[in-house]
């Protein structure tokens, strides 16, 4: 990659995209290694998501209050999306185009974009309501043609 500083700059930018959510994600990884060369290790990974009260989140959560705010992440074509299944207790649709993974690609980062992004998804959602799993077995970023979300809603 080149890179020229610019010659001019905007006094007062727009934002690309207002962030309207509050999350926290984290991890810790242990591991213990035996002898050489052979370790066994296990990660720990939480979430805690919130939002302002003006926010779409303003109701109780829910997996409707989660499907309303798809929107956030389809806006601008970012993600392109293929429902499949909506129900109360399940949402279920296919990821056609990720501009997220043509980013992680132009930046010579696909190879780990899919840890970079992709991995949080699960997380996030079970941050925003415990009730809430996320099932994925493929995505753009690993080399897929799609993205395969199964959300599902259990009342634990």
């Amino acid at each position: 990659f080149e890179y020229a500083a610019p010659g001019t700059y905007i006094s007062n930018p727009e934002p690309v995209r207002e962030s309207r959510i509050n999350y926290l994600n984290g991890g810790v990884k242990l591991g213990i290694e035996l002898f050489r060369g052979v370790k066994i290790d296990s990660r720990l990974r939480g979430a805690k998501v919130n939002y302002p009260s003006d926010s779409l989140f303003s109701d109780k959560p829910s997996l409707q209050s989660f499907i309303d705010a798809q929107e956030l992440w389809t806006r601008g074509k970012a993600l392109e999306i293929d429902v499949k299944e909506q129900s109360p207790d399940r949402f279920v649709f296919h990821v056609t185009n990720c501009e997220y993974a043509r980013m992680y690609r132009e930046m010579g980062l696909g190879h780990i974009g899919h840890l970079m992004s992709c991995n949080r998804d699960g997380t996030f959602c079970q941050g925003y309501d415990p009730n809430i799993t996320l099932e994925r077995r493929q995505t753009i970023m690993e080399g897929a043609p799609c993205c395969t979300f199964r959300y599902s809603y259990t009342t634990k």
